[in-house]
């Protein structure tokens, strides 16, 4: 049987932050958000995680988070560095900014020969959603078309009162079982009972339904999304690096939506009811930390996470 991976997005953690070490844990045992989700991913059956990260944060990446991960879950590392591409390509002067998550993703391209999940570092998913894609992920097959999935949230469960938030905004077929179409809105409000978002810093903005299905970042493949991501890269920046060579970022769902325009892909989407936590911002800490105790009291955590049960910590 086919083992599932876990793929977290980690190269950019700490940047609203102002470093690695300074995440605030999230509970009273010194546990961040992606421990929540590593636990969750063990639960349902994960054996094995790969951390995305960058190489000028893997020293402090390993003793805040990796080395400890390690005792309970095989851990593998793989480095986004803005060099890492084709040749002929150089970085454009001036660039810090990475290349977003789709170049992410394509940094495991050595690593990754099974169905595997992607995740954000920073963002709290819910047990449920990782056994839904766990589940999946083992029978995952491609046949005439690539077969992925994602884990659907609502919008109003995913939007902070302390700033912006990036989602994928997705139009669903009409028994909400396929995804038809996503566009990355990189800067979402919430405004009131509603949200909007704007594509020009705020110059014109746009009403999006609190009840829309939007992308966290949760997906399902199989290593075929991999040479897709190295195939189209070159066009991206050929495209869009040069046009704004600074800012412009190689999105995983624009990829995604790529491949569903061509017909090369279905992507199937199981909805989640849960309600989404992360630190985006200092701000976000109490609340995340309401939240967490809240659902340790439901016995959804224990209140130890790693106890002598699983591991240790």
């Amino acid at each position: 049987m086919q083992e599932p991976v876990l793929v977290i997005m980690a190269a950019g953690m700490g940047s609203r932050y102002g470093g690695l070490k300074q995440m605030d844990p999230v509970d009273s045992h010194g546990n961040l958000i992606i421990d929540f989700s590593i636990y969750d991913a063990i639960k349902a059956g994960f054996k094995k995680v790969i951390f995305i990260i960058k190489l000028e944060i893997e020293e402090d990446f390993k003793e805040v988070i990796g080395n400890r991960i390690a005792k309970h879950i095989e851990v593998e590392y793989v480095y986004q560095g803005l060099d890492n591409l084709p040749k002929g390509f150089a970085v454009p002067e001036g660039r810090v900014k990475p290349w977003g998550t789709g170049h992410a993703i394509l940094s495991c391209i050595n690593n990754i020969n099974d169905p595997f999940a992607v995740i954000n570092a920073d963002d709290y998913y819910g047990s449920r959603a990782f056994s839904m894609v766990y589940d999946w992920l083992k029978n995952a097959k491609d046949d005439e078309q690539y077969r992925y999935m994602m884990v659907g949230y609502i919008l109003a469960n995913t939007l902070t009162e302390n700033g912006h938030v990036a989602r994928g905004i997705c139009q669903v077929t009409p028994d909400g079982s396929l995804l038809e179409k996503i566009d990355e809105r990189t800067h979402i409000v919430k405004r009131g009972e509603g949200a909007s978002y704007t594509e020009d810093d705020g110059k014109y903005w746009f009403d999006v339904s609190a009840n829309s299905t939007v992308s966290m970042n949760m997906w399902g493949f199989t290593d075929s999304v991999l040479k897709e991501l190295k195939d189209r890269f070159q066009s991206f920046l050929k495209k869009y690096a040069v046009n704004n060579p600074l800012k412009a970022e190689y999105f995983l769902p624009s990829v995604v939506q790529e491949l569903l325009e061509e017909k090369k892909a279905t992507v199937q989407v199981l909805k989640s009811e849960d309600k989404w936590y992360g630190v985006t911002y200092k701000e976000d800490k109490e609340d995340v930390m309401n939240a967490i105790n809240k659902l340790k009291a439901d016995g959804v955590y224990p209140d130890i996470l790693w106890n002598s049960e699983n591991g240790g910590k």
